[in-house]
């Protein structure tokens, strides 16, 4: 008998495993392609038709990045997407989308004579984390960024858009939904924590992520990789815990030898202490997923 363990009724949008079930399956396709006309119908105009491409082609390996899932796609008129979840907050992320976004330009050049024009590129990043500049404008969840004059804020190139969704802002509830961007916001963030599709959402569109997300529906071979994403993850959410404990206790010791003030090292300890907490939470998550694995194996 296949044994389950996790008892939310819908997977969970920030894992990679659900990320590429929703969003990068042949069958789910419709759901990308409604999500991007969301994005960028006013600018680009309906998107008619997406094909997947290879993430290799962005120099990504598989498993190399637990923290960032991506899908690579390109439109009818031969536009490239990049679609990202980042899950935790991370250094340098806007140069690194800046990166990625030179891989679809770069191959766009043939061999031999070229006059240089080149198709539109979009880079979508659904950030679980605020940039730190943004904290101070808490209603504003989506940035749209294009090359433009600083005097003038006129664009100055439009085939090289980013867009950055801030998902901890989005705080509306249910009632408060307005338009079809909202509710594929309140999707996104919510779809975990919810028992039933609400009424509000009820087309054709979200009743079919809904139902692709059920848990129960799984597989045992879909169940098993979905329990890896959390595996995967927890492995490297305990190593950064491990290294913010180690740099707290380093730092407390740099700071008992250098003499500074009694509250900073109490500040330290109790960060020390939180580091720790971390720890061993993600440790006992790691060992209950084991442990279900293994049982999963011998059944």
């Amino acid at each position: 008998m296949f044994y389950r363990k996790i008892e939310d009724k819908y997977i969970d949008p920030f894992t990679d495993f659900g990320f590429k079930k929703l969003f990068g399956q042949e069958c789910n396709k419709d759901l990308l392609l409604d999500f991007l006309n969301e994005l960028f119908h006013k600018k680009e105009g309906r998107i008619v038709s997406i094909s997947y491409l290879n993430t290799e082609k962005l120099g990504i390996v598989e498993n190399t990045r637990t923290a960032v899932l991506d899908i690579f796609c390109v439109n009818e008129k031969g536009e490239k997407f990049i679609v990202e979840l980042q899950k935790a907050k991370q250094d340098f992320f806007k140069d690194r989308t800046l990166f990625y976004s030179t891989f679809p330009i770069i191959e766009q050049a043939p061999v031999g004579e070229w006059d240089f024009k080149l198709k539109s590129v979009y880079i979508v990043a659904i950030l679980n984390f605020v940039f730190d500049e943004d904290k101070n404008n808490p209603h504003k969840y989506r940035y749209d960024i294009m090359l433009s004059d600083i005097e003038t804020h006129k664009v100055f190139y439009d085939k090289l858009t980013f867009t950055y969704l801030e998902m901890p802002k989005f705080t509306k509830e249910v009632d408060e939904l307005k338009t079809h961007f909202d509710k594929w916001m309140y999707v996104i963030k919510n779809l975990k924590r919810l028992d039933n599709i609400p009424d509000k959402l009820r087309n054709s569109i979200f009743e079919k992520i809904f139902a692709a997300a059920e848990v129960a529906k799984l597989t045992p071979e879909e169940y098993m990789n979905y329990l890896k994403t959390f595996y995967a993850y927890n492995d490297w959410a305990n190593c950064l815990a491990t290294a913010k404990r180690e740099a707290a206790a380093e730092g407390r010791s740099e700071g008992k030898a250098e003499g500074k003030a009694e509250g900073k090292a109490e500040g330290k300890a109790e960060g020390l202490a939180e580091g720790e907490q971390e720890r061993l939470k993600l440790q006992q998550e790691n060992e209950e997923l084991r442990q279900l694995l293994a049982k999963t194996k011998s059944s």
